[in-house]
């Protein structure tokens, strides 16, 4: 557990160093929110109802940036083949890398979220709800992508290649954490569905992407 604990500390440190990368996907979202009233123009009305969406997909467009360098270090100073040749469980090594990428990268995008809101004209009951799917959602956006990280560790270029994989594979968290928000806000709809699917997702991220994940890092290895 020491060494679990290590290695997110580890790499919580490194996201935030010159270069991490965590800066960089917080200050992309801050313009990706900020810049997008401009486009869509003075109907505050319209504001709020895409606000949940626009949050939501510069949360994952966000999420995306660093994932290049999510195992890229880690292949080239030899790290990899150690934890393989100690016995460790390479999926824990995994799990550990995902949830620090999403503790430096995804959580203080979720704090800064709802401050954002308001920008997009979002009320009191929406931005509750965008945080809470933010919260429960983004560490599955994470897993998933740490499986796309894995997937082209040390391969050049592997920003965008792992960006190209894990988006289709991010589309349905993004799907039912958007209904879940509309949900909160329309009557009619529900709420507590969507959010269920949603932390399902995640809990089935959670298992299944370390596993994959250290398939696609012995796979690179071989």
């Amino acid at each position: 557990m020491s060494a679990f604990s290590a290695i997110i500390g580890q790499t919580v440190k490194a996201s935030f160093r010159a270069g991490g990368g965590a800066l960089t996907g917080l200050l992309f979202f801050l313009t990706v929110v900020t810049v997008f009233p401009f486009g869509v123009g003075p109907d505050l009305n319209l504001l709020a109802r895409i606000g949940p969406a626009v949050l939501w997909i510069g949360v994952l467009l966000s999420l995306l940036l660093g994932l290049d360098r999510l195992f890229g270090q880690d292949r080239e100073d030899g790290a990899l083949e150690l934890i393989m040749v100690s016995g460790e469980p390479l999926a824990l090594f995994v799990f550990a890398r995902a949830a620090g990428y999403w503790l430096a990268h995804g959580l203080p995008i979720v704090v800064v979220a709802p401050i954002l809101g308001l920008i997009l004209n979002l009320d009191a009951l929406s931005l509750a709800a965008v945080t809470a799917t933010l919260l429960v959602g983004s560490p599955a956006l994470a897993m998933i992508g740490a499986v796309g990280g894995a997937l082209t560790a040390g391969l050049a270029r592997g920003g965008m290649l792992a960006a190209i994989l894990v988006l289709p594979l991010s589309i349905p968290v993004l799907i039912f954490g958007v209904a879940a928000v509309n949900g909160a806000i329309a009557d009619p709809d529900p709420f507590l569905a969507p959010f269920l699917i949603l932390c399902a997702f995640t809990m089935f991220s959670a298992v299944l992407a370390p596993i994959a994940g250290a398939a696609a890092l012995r796979l690179g290895l071989d």
